[in-house]
């Protein structure tokens, strides 16, 4: 029973980073309609931005991660308006093609400049916190503590604010937003800076909780994809509920078969959901 409860807890924090991940895909797919393969190394560029921050400044990881949001939201907004834009009108394999592109040029921009090797962005033993033979580390709890303000955060915006609920509609439905009257070329800018932001976030996360490397957030397009899916790709809420999901049972699934084999699970789970509820399992839309 410990050894089910530690899973459980490893899953919850993987969860956090698939949720946060997963968020931002499917903002960007429900407001612009594909699917970003880049994302995954944005995600890895706000790793290392928060790792720049830190070593030029000499801030705490904490301190560094504000400083990695906005950097990766203003790198995702040159991006658009250079590239994406150009291609909004296109068919979606063409975005999805021109986001794979991206993600191979953001990969070979990070090994350029940061080098191949693996980073920290502290050096040390951390010593956990034990609670009935469980062991947390302290980098989990921010982690998980971090997300869940970040999400509800996300969500006053997404509820309460005036952007927000534009951002809403032009989900629901673009043409209906655009003759109501919403600005969508500036919902579109706060797409992509929302989406590099929680990007950021997942990236800073899962660097804290692993090695930082280029292929860090790579080697999770799959599960995070997988997460926006089973929740219900375009549904920011979904992505919350199947990212908690999948990164739970990857981690149950490590006790019957090897580590290795983990995104091999995300796939059969998103498969599963497919088949038995193509629309996600949040059926409303945000």
């Amino acid at each position: 029973m410990t050894d089910f409860v530690q899973l459980i807890v490893f899953g919850i924090v993987s969860g956090a980073i698939f949720a946060l991940g997963g968020i931002g895909i499917s903002v960007i797919f429900g407001i612009l309609r594909f699917a970003h393969l880049a994302h995954g190394d944005m995600m890895t560029l706000g790793a290392y931005l928060a790792l720049a921050a830190i070593s030029a400044l000499q801030l705490p990881v904490l301190a560094a991660l504000p400083l990695a949001m906005i950097g990766t939201a203003a790198t995702a907004i040159a991006i658009d308006w250079l590239f994406y834009r150009r291609f909004r009108r296109a068919r979606p394999v063409i975005l999805l093609i021109s986001s794979f592109g991206m993600a191979l040029v953001l990969r070979s921009a990070i090994q350029l400049i940061w080098g191949p090797g693996n980073h920290v962005y502290e050096s040390g033993i951390s010593i956990p916190y034990v609670l009935f033979d469980i062991r947390i580390k302290p980098d989990h709890v921010m982690i998980v503590g971090c997300t869940v303000a970040i999400i509800v955060a996300f969500h006053l915006f997404l509820t309460y604010t005036r952007l927000g609920k534009a951002m809403r509609a032009m989900s629901d439905d673009p043409d209906l937003a655009r003759v109501s009257g919403v600005d969508t070329e500036r919902v579109v800018v706060w797409t992509w800076a929302i989406g590099g932001a929680l990007a950021a976030a997942g990236g800073v996360f899962l660097a804290l909780d692993t090695q930082l490397n280029p292929l860090l957030c790579w080697n999770i397009l799959l599960p995070m994809f997988a997460a926006a899916i089973v929740g219900g790709i375009g549904r920011p809420y979904g992505a919350i509920a199947g990212g908690l999901l999948i990164g739970i049972v990857e981690e149950l699934s490590t006790a019957v078969i090897e580590p290795a084999y983990k995104p091999a699970v995300a796939f059969i789970i998103m498969i599963v959901v497919l088949i038995w509820r193509p629309t996600g399992i949040v059926r409303s839309q945000t």
